[in-house]
């Protein structure tokens, strides 16, 4: 068989229905964010990046750049290996009780990614846990749906952010099943936020466990960068929070919080985990430091929230569509992955604009999107410059208008 030919039909299928996925070549400068380098055919330039999901700037931020330099000089560049087999650095335990207090959780666990944190979890959660049944919101992360895949438990989906639908759902369960449910707090392509509160009720009156990610939320909302259920004072009350270092902490990794006998089940049985080389020592001394400071600091987060709220105004007086939510994320609604792409490509190219297109399957078909995270060290030149950029686009492209 030639699989060549095959891969190449595939893909340019993919490049038909407008939903292939084209990687800009970016060099980001240290101390310019969110400015970044943008080399491509016709040499290199910079640009403003709109897309990062380095909310805060906190990946260039001096202290966590210094931090992980000074470690790899102490430690050098990687971990050498599982924690199995090389050791846990003392970076990673430093780090884990900083997580641990963050959450105000007994212990946490350290993944290579968000991804692998939350497949890991659900999977182990799932397949160890005798008769399980995962109750997964319907818009719940690819992360989320592979690990609960994995776990081959029985799985029952709930319409989004309905705890009615939970409720009716959990009902119907065998009372003495294990129930776990499995949720996000803000969700990255709506930017909208899980009525969290309501859902725990429902957990606690069927006896459930409660499985929250708030990857896209902390180190930005709550008192210490806590996340959605800290913000709410609702974290007492949810079995395991889910995280990442990679978003607003501008570092890697994900991990785990909760009591310490779920993490250290977790750690015993999780194949993501035991084979798995760990975090290098630098990336955790930079993760602690970001936590840390944020914890203590909210300064970035005040001004991130000023920059969203306006860029939302503009946006509302040219008219441009835009999901109406109360997180950071907003997305401007193109519904053509074509248009999605080619205006994209435009600001990238007439304007010095860097915004990724949103295409499915990251999003259902016809709901394809911008979408834009302003950050601290945006602008108000920055705003207007991208904003004056859409309304003539908008006015070139004919798209229609959002009325006030």
């Amino acid at each position: 068989m030639d699989f060549d030919t095959l891969f190449k039909g595939q893909l340019d299928d993919l490049r038909a229905e407008g939903n292939y996925r084209v990687f800009a070549e970016m060099e980001r400068a240290c101390g310019r964010h969110p400015h970044a380098v943008n080399r491509g055919p016709d040499g290199a330039r910079e640009v403003t990046v709109w897309c990062s999901n380095d909310y805060l700037g906190m990946g260039q931020h001096p202290e966590v750049v210094e931090s992980m330099v000074n470690a790899a000089r102490s430690c050098g560049t990687g971990a050498g290996g599982t924690r199995n087999i090389s050791g846990t650095a003392t970076h990673h335990v430093a780090l884990e009780a900083e997580l641990a207090d963050l959450h105000g959780k007994e212990a946490a666990l350290l993944f290579t990614s968000g991804y692998v944190s939350n497949w890991a979890a659900l999977g182990t959660l799932g397949s160890r846990i005798p008769g399980a049944v995962i109750l997964s919101d319907a818009l719940n992360h690819a992360s989320m749906i592979e690990g609960i895949r994995h776990s081959r438990a029985d799985k029952v989906i709930w319409k989004h952010n309905d705890p009615e639908d939970l409720n009716r759902k959990l009902a119907a369960i065998p009372a003495d099943r294990p129930k776990i449910v499995a949720f996000e707090s803000v969700y990255s392509m709506d930017g909208d936020i899980a009525p969290i509160a309501e859902i725990l009720d429902v957990c606690e009156a069927h006896g459930a466990m409660s499985y929250i990610d708030e990857v896209h939320a902390v180190g930005m909302y709550g008192p210490r960068g806590g996340g959605v259920s800290e913000q709410l004072g609702l974290a007492h009350r949810i079995t395991l929070i889910e995280g990442t270092l990679g978003k607003a902490f501008g570092c890697f990794g994900g991990y785990i919080t909760g009591s310490a006998a779920l993490c250290d089940f977790i750690r015993s049985f999780s194949s993501g985990f035991i084979f798995t080389t760990a975090l290098p020592p630098a990336v955790a001394a930079a993760a602690q430091t970001s936590i840390r400071h944020l914890k203590t600091s909210d300064v970035e987060r005040k001004r991130q929230r000023e920059q969203v709220a306006k860029l939302r105004k503009r946006l509302d007086q040219l008219g441009i569509p835009h999901l109406d939510n109360p997180s950071h994320i907003i997305p401007v609604m193109i519904g053509d992955p074509v248009k999605c792409r080619m205006i994209s490509d435009i600001l990238m190219r007439d304007f010095g604009i860097y915004v990724q297109p949103i295409n499915y399957p990251t999003v259902p078909k016809g709901t394809e999107r911008l979408r834009f995270t302003p950050g601290p060290q945006h602008t108000d030149a920055d705003i207007e410059h991208l904003c004056a950029a859409l309304n003539s686009l908008w006015k070139q492209c004919a798209l229609s208008r959002q009325v006030a």
